[in-house]
């Protein structure tokens, strides 16, 4: 079985592919890793924030092959004030708020919703999210490998972690996102240290970020180990990765 695990940046996946080769690629920014587990591969792709940077990431993770999984990973924010830093998810409905794309992946009596964006959003755009789709947590990328699994015909999971919650005090990072997706970090820095109200929110996401990835990793391994595929739709339906 050939799963592939899609993310948008690597420090989503580090603890996770601590070990594990590291393929090369030939197109810029598509990070590449796999791991031959019995029968199973696995292959992690991350190509960056975005739509086109998914549909990248997950061509190069069919490249070798057809998949027979997808699972698309990583951090995400949250849209109610109930969502915290650490939080883990595994939503049932995927949305993409460019499209209205709606993509149910399993029946649950108290829906999880993920609602897909082009930018990152700002706190209003949180709230508006919310409200509109009933969304619990917010991405850039799930909506799309969501819509590449349903194409091929193959099981799809989300499994996200919060980072920020939803009055988070952040800079707009847009302008520093490149057309790859890709941050640009040295200017991002060069114009927060020029604004030391936000060091406390952006320390904050460090921190959130770091943890949520080894939380992510261990999560994951649990469920390519002992869960997939025959328990995937119970967990997407109860939300939880059985102990």
């Amino acid at each position: 079985m050939r799963i592939g695990i899609i993310a948008a940046l690597p420090g989503e996946l580090k603890p996770l592919v601590k070990g594990w080769k590291r393929v090369p690629t030939r197109q810029q920014f598509v990070y590449m890793w796999t791991k031959d587990a019995g029968c199973d591969t696995w292959i992690v792709v991350c190509g960056g924030m975005g739509t086109e940077a998914a549909t990248r990431a997950f061509a190069q993770a069919e490249a070798d092959g057809p998949l027979d999984m997808a699972l698309s990973i990583g951090w995400a924010g949250a849209l109610r004030e109930e969502g915290y830093p650490g939080e883990f998810h595994i939503p049932n409905i995927v949305v993409n708020a460019q499209t209205g794309e709606r993509f149910v992946l399993a029946e649950r009596e108290k829906p999880d919703v993920l609602v897909t964006t082009a930018q990152v959003v700002n706190e209003a755009e949180k709230r508006r999210l919310a409200e509109t789709y009933g969304g619990m947590l917010v991405d850039m990328e799930s909506a799309t490998i969501a819509r590449l699994a349903q194409m091929r015909g193959i099981p799809f999971c989300c499994m996200k972690i919060i980072t920020d919650d939803v009055s988070a005090r952040l800079p707009n990072l847009n302008p520093f996102i490149n057309a790859m997706g890709q941050m640009k970090m040295a200017k991002l820095i060069g114009y927060v240290l020029l604004r030391p109200g936000y060091w406390p929110g952006l320390i904050q996401l460090g921190r959130a970020s770091a943890n949520g990835a080894n939380s992510l990793a261990s999560t994951i391994l649990h469920f390519l180990i002992h869960d997939k595929p025959r328990d995937l739709y119970e967990i997407i339906r109860t939300g939880a990765i059985p102990d």
